[in-house]
């Protein structure tokens, strides 16, 4: 197996396009699993942790741009004031060690269904920032996800950052483990409230072959908040999203819960995050467009 060692983006890319079987490696968290159960034996591994390029955000325009480098540990400690749903995810992964060196551009290139950071992405309307020596795009993050482990990236391509809104509004993420740490999630679950629009969204993880948005349950409940007066929100609403948030999963019996479980949890999950984000709103300044 050889081992890759650019310095820069421009020679990262540049390996990858004549390497496309390079597997890119940063925080190595998902990689190393797979390299040492001998899941995955690529030809050769693309160490992408001295190009500095990748490990750095910036906010342009209420817009931040997300290098894919950067650890989880930063998005809590910097960004937890405008993005904190994907700071709320990033408490719940794995150990410090973990958060240390996991990233989100690593949870994006596993795509794993259990991802934590994949339903955040989805309620925020997250674009995947792709590049090549061809160019670079932005992929909508509800297009990146193609199947178990599969994504949307061509062969040549790394993901060099995710760009998302600042402070669209309140939002709220959760998962159900079997503990408290170091835990893949059993199901999650992650809600935003975008104020100027008067709209909701809300995504399922670990509970479908690939994350994926409760459109039915966001076109319900965007209809049925009380937007201009705060009121609290009728229990039978509550109730309500939690079921279409619940039919909106596909999920399957194994070792870390029952499809029937995932299910349940899913719309105890949506009834919780929605109280918490709308009390948030409620005690907020800001009001709606």
């Amino acid at each position: 197996m050889d081992f890759l060692r650019p310095s820069s983006l421009t020679e990262a890319l540049a390996v990858k396009a004549e390497r496309p079987d390079a597997v890119p490696i940063a925080g190595g968290t998902d990689v190393m699993v797979e390299l040492n159960f001998d899941h995955r034996r690529p030809g050769a591994l693309l160490d992408l942790n001295r190009v500095t390029e990748l490990a750095e955000w910036t906010e342009t325009d209420g817009r931040i741009r997300l290098g894919a480098s950067v650890p989880y540990v930063r998005v809590i400690a910097e960004l937890g004031e405008v993005l904190p749903a994907l700071a709320m995810a990033s408490r719940t992964v794995g150990s410090p060690q973990i958060r240390n060196r996991g990233t989100v551009g690593g949870n994006l290139g596993a795509a794993s269904p259990a991802g934590d950071t994949h339903p955040v992405l989805l309620v925020l309307g997250a674009e995947v920032e792709a590049a090549s020596v061809r160019g670079t795009r932005l992929i909508p993050a509800e297009d990146f996800y193609l199947g178990v482990k599969r994504n949307a990236l061509e062969p040549d391509e790394l993901i060099t950052a995710v760009h998302l809104p600042a402070g669209v509004g309140p939002q709220q993420f959760a998962k159900v483990g079997t503990r408290n740490a170091m835990v893949i999630a059993v199901c999650s679950f992650a809600l935003a409230l975008h104020l100027d629009s008067r709209g909701i969204r809300a995504a399922v993880g670990s509970a479908a072959p690939t994350p994926r948005r409760a459109t039915a349950a966001e076109e319900f409940l965007s209809a049925e908040l009380p937007w201009s007066t705060k009121a609290s929100i009728a229990d039978s609403v509550k109730r309500r999203f939690g079921e279409l948030v619940s039919e909106a999963s596909s999920p399957i019996d194994d070792v870390r819960g029952s499809a029937d479980y995932r299910k349940h949890a899913l719309s105890v999950l949506a009834r919780r995050t929605l109280t918490w984000a709308w009390n948030d709103f409620q005690k907020g300044e800001r009001e709606c467009a």
